[in-house]
C-alpha cells in the first residue's frame, strides 16, 4: 500500500492528512494557528514563526497516530495560503513575521527598508525551504504583486519588469510547476517535524486552486464554492483572459490551465465564528454543560428560523474590499422576533446571496452557466448551509466527500510527482469522490430570488454614504 501526505496550511489552521492511493483518509490532524498580529497601517502578520512551528506540531501528531510503515509514504504535497509574503535572511530564516493576505503591504511592491532581507517569497516558498533546504517554489502561488508572466508561468524575462516590483532575480526563488518535486525532507526538518527524512515534497499551487482540484472541479461545466476565511467561486478555463471585469484569472493546480474566479466575501466563515464568540462565556458554558459544540446548537436553532430570517438582513463586509476601503458590515431590520439564531442564519444567507450575485456576474462575462456546484470547506459540513446555497442558487449543490479538499488536492499533486499516477486526470479520477447532494426547495428559491433581486443586491451601496463619512473618523 502506498500513502501520500497532503499539507494544507491556511489562515486559521494547519491541517495534515495521510491518504491512501484511492484518496481515502487514513489519518488527519489539525493544529490551530495563533491569532494574527494586527497593527496600525494595515499590518496583519502571522506572529513569530507560527506557520513553521504549527506545521511541526501537526506533523509530529500525524506521524504519531499513523499505524502503517513510514517507508510506505511516497510523497507529500505542500499547499499554503495565497497572497502572503515572506521576507527571508540569507540563511532562509524569517527576517520578520510572514505577512498575511489581509496585510495592506502585500498589495504593494516590496520596500527595501530592512538590510537583513535577501529573499522575497510566498508562504509556500518559505515552508519549502524549511522542509527541503531548496530555494524553490510553485509558480502557481505567485498571485498579486509578483513579477510573474501568467502565460509563461514564470518570472518576466525583462529586468525592467522585475524592477517595477522592486525586485531582482537574485531575490527570488526558482519556480517549478504543480506536480513536480520541490525537494526532499532534510535531516533537520525530519527531526523538527517527524516526517520521514528524504520524503519528496511536491509542488501544488495556491490554496484555492488546490482546493478546486481536490473537489473534482476540472471541467468548465462545474463550479466550486470555497467556504473559507475568504469565500469565492471558481470554474476551470484554458486561457489567460485579458482585462476581465467581473472575474479574475487564477493559475490552476494543473500546469498551463487556469481558474476563473469570482468576487467573494472576505472573512466569510470567520463571521460565524465571530458571532459564536460574540455570544459570550455564558452561552459557551451552556454548550459545554450540554456536551454540544456551540455551532451545532446555533445551527439547530437556525434551522427552525424561516428563510429570510424574518426580515433580518446582513451585509457581510466585516473586512472591506480594497475597492471600497470605507465599507463596513451591517445588520438591518431588527425587531422583537429576532434572536441569536436569526443572526446566525442571516449570516449564512448573506454569504449565499453575495456569492450568487458574484457567480451571476462572472458567468455573464464568460457567456455560460455551470451545470453543477460543488461546495467545499468546513461550512460544507453544515446541512443547513448546503440547503441555503441550493435554495439561493436555485440549483442542486453537492459537497466534496472530503471536507478538506486542499489536503486531497495536495495529495493528488504528490501522487503525480511520485509516479503513483501518470498524470492529473488519472490521479483525480481515482482519488476524488463526491459527497451528498442537496436539491433546491422551489418555494424557498422563489423567496430568496425576490429578496435578493429587490433588496439585497444593492444593500451594500445603501450604507456607503454613511461609511464614507465615518471612515475618516474611525478608519
Amino acid at each position: 500500500m502506498k500513502y501520500l501526505i497532503g499539507i494544507d496550511e491556511g489562515s486559521q489552521s494547519c491541517k495534515l492528512t495521510i491518504y491512501d492511493a484511492e484518496g481515502n483518509v487514513v489519518n488527519r490532524v489539525s493544529e490551530p494557528l495563533s491569532p494574527m498580529r494586527i497593527a496600525a497601517g494595515g499590518v496583519v502578520e502571522h506572529p513569530g514563526d507560527d506557520l513553521w512551528e504549527k506545521l511541526c506540531v501537526a506533523a509530529k501528531r500525524l506521524m504519531s497516530c499513523f499505524a502503517g510503515d513510514p517507508k510506505d509514504i511516497v510523497a507529500a504535497g505542500l499547499c499554503t495560503i495565497r497572497f502572503c509574503r515572506a521576507l527571508l535572511k540569507c540563511d532562509g530564516t524569517l527576517a520578520r513575521p510572514v505577512m498575511s493576505w489581509m496585510d495592506s503591504r502585500v498589495s504593494m511592491p516590496h520596500e527595501w527598508d530592512d538590510p537583513a532581507v535577501r529573499y522575497v517569497t510566498t508562504s509556500s516558498g518559505y515552508i519549502t525551504y524549511r522542509l527541503t533546504g531548496q530555494l524553490k517554489d510553485t509558480s502557481a502561488n505567485y498571485l498579486g504583486v509578483w513579477p510573474l508572466d501568467m502565460d509563461a508561468w514564470d518570472y518576466h524575462k525583462d529586468e525592467k519588469a522585475l524592477a517595477a516590483y522592486n525586485l531582482r532575480r537574485e531575490n527570488l526563488f526558482s519556480l517549478v510547476m504543480p506536480g513536480e518535486t520541490l525537494g526532499r525532507i532534510t535531516a533537520e526538518a525530519s527531526r523538527e517535524t517527524g516526517l520521514p527524512e528524504g520524503l519528496p515534497v511536491a509542488a501544488t499551487a495556491n490554496d484555492k486552486a488546490v482546493e478546486a482540484l481536490g473537489a473534482g472541479c476540472r471541467d468548465s461545466g462545474a463550479a466550486v464554492i470555497s467556504l473559507g476565511t475568504y469565500i469565492a467561486a471558481m470554474t476551470p478555463g484554458e486561457r489567460n483572459l485579458t482585462d476581465p471585469k467581473d472575474l479574475w484569472v487564477n493559475l490552476s493546480c494543473e500546469p498551463n490551465r487556469y481558474l476563473y474566479e469570482s468576487g467573494g466575501v472576505r472573512r466569510g466563515m470567520w463571521m460565524l465564528s465571530w458571532w459564536t464568540g460574540f455570544l459570550g462565556n455564558e452561552f459557551l458554558k451552556e454548550c459545554e454543560n450540554n456536551g454540544a459544540m456551540p455551532e451545532a446548537i446555533l445551527e439547530q436553532e437556525a434551522a427552525s428560523v424561516p428563510p429570510g430570517s424574518d426580515g433580518l438582513l446582513i451585509v457581510p463586509s466585516w473586512l472591506a474590499p480594497t475597492s471600497h476601503p470605507y465599507r463596513k458590515g451591517m445588520m438591518l431590520g431588527f425587531d422583537a422576533r429576532h434572536g441569536r439564531a436569526h443572526v446566525y442564519r442571516a449570516i449564512m444567507e448573506s454569504i449565499a446571496m453575495t456569492m450568487c450575485n458574484c457567480i451571476d456576474a462572472m458567468y455573464a462575462e464568460l457567456g455560460r452557466r455551470p451545470e453543477e456546484f460543488i461546495i467545499t470547506g468546513g461550512g460544507s459540513n453544515s446541512s443547513l448551509f448546503m440547503q441555503i446555497f441550493a435554495d439561493v442558487l436555485n440549483k442542486p449543490v453537492s459537497r466534496a466527500r472530503d471536507s478538506g479538499p486542499a489536503g486531497l488536492g495536495s495529495a493528488i499533486c504528490a501522487a503525480v510527482a511520485s509516479g503513483v499516477y501518470e498524470d492529473f486526470p488519472a490521479a483525480a479520477n481515482a482519488m476524488v469522490k463526491k459527497g451528498d447532494a442537496y436539491p433546491p426547495d422551489l418555494a424557498n428559491a422563489a423567496l430568496y430570488a425576490r429578496l435578493n433581486g429587490e433588496v439585497f443586491k444593492n444593500l451594500a451601496d445603501f450604507g456607503d454614504e454613511v461609511f464614507r463619512k465615518t471612515y475618516p473618523i474611525f478608519g
